[in-house]
């Protein structure tokens, strides 16, 4: 088992104003699924991407937009999120305090060459 406060972890900055905490991974013993905690700055937002994987995502606190394909959602504590494989997205801080959301996706293993 391991319990740990996401805080402790060091942080990567995915843009600016944006920070991920890796909290559970393969490093972990995780055979299945990396566990994120994304913190997104006021005005800030993470990239606009899309990748061949789903996600998951539970909004802890602050609000923003889901911004994606068809448009933008928007998304406060408590939201609930299923990004599809291939979508296009981003998620933007449109609140005064930081968007803090939970980000799981599959563990990828890279082919060996």
């Amino acid at each position: 088992m391991k319990v740990l406060k996401y805080i402790d972890v060091e942080p990567t900055k995915e843009a600016p104003g944006v920070a991920k905490y890796e909290v559970i991974t393969a490093a972990d013993g995780a055979p299945n699924f990396c566990m994120r905690v994304i913190e997104v700055q006021p005005g800030s937002s993470t990239p606009s991407h899309a990748h061949p994987w789903e996600h998951e995502v539970f909004v802890v606190s602050g609000r923003g937009v889901l911004v994606g394909e068809a448009g933008g959602t928007e998304i406060d504590k408590g939201s609930v999120i299923f990004i599809a494989p291939d979508e296009n997205h981003c998620l933007v801080n449109k609140g005064n305090d930081p968007l803090r959301f939970v980000c799981l996706i599959p563990i990828i293993t890279e082919p060996e060459t």
